[in-house]
């Protein structure tokens, strides 16, 4: 028996398939229950690659100190002003959602912004294709879009190896769990 349930409606990413469509940005202003903070030398560079590569907005900005990016419902980001930033792009990364009709798009945007600031896209074991991107501050960001979900699938059988099945009911079966 598993103990983990679908909770997706809590979520702004879409049910994956090849018809998913984005949300629109969320302008809203709420508790972010996590995000993820970045130093950058150059805050105007930084944004423009956020913007025009990552698909991010500026929601708002402290002159000369920070910029809070976002894109969808809590996928937020704070690029803050630094005098320091690492030589080298570090292990860890931050992994944001997206659909896969928009993998192709934000590859090409982020190669025109800089030839050499993607990796991928590859798929994985655990069913989402990913692209790897290096952004002007060294961060290693992935943009990661869920395929569509095939039962007899390989990675089907992967996710029941470690005990996560799909649910019976689809979307909406948090009523029990909750």
């Amino acid at each position: 028996m598993s103990d983990y349930y679908d909770a997706f409606e809590m979520s702004p990413v879409p049910t994956p398939g090849p018809d998913a469509v984005p949300p629109e940005p969320f302008a809203g202003i709420y508790g972010m229950p996590a995000f993820v903070s970045i130093p950058t030398r150059d805050l105007d560079v930084s944004v423009d690659f956020w913007i025009r590569g990552l698909g991010f907005f500026e929601l708002f900005r402290i002159p000369g100190t920070l910029v809070h990016l976002r894109r969808w419902a809590f996928q937020d980001v704070l690029l803050v002003s630094a005098e320091n930033v690492p030589e080298q792009p570090p292990a860890m990364s931050f992994s944001f959602a997206g659909v896969l009709s928009q993998v192709d798009a934000l590859v090409e945007a982020c190669r025109a912004l800089d030839p050499n600031a993607t990796d991928g896209p590859r798929d994985t074991p655990w069913n989402t294709r990913d692209v790897e991107v290096i952004t002007p501050e060294n961060a290693r960001i992935v943009f990661t879009a869920a395929k569509p979900f095939d039962p007899a699938g390989q990675e089907a059988r992967n996710l029941e190896a470690i005990g996560i099945t799909p649910p019976a009911g689809g979307r909406g079966d948090n009523e029990r769990h909750a």
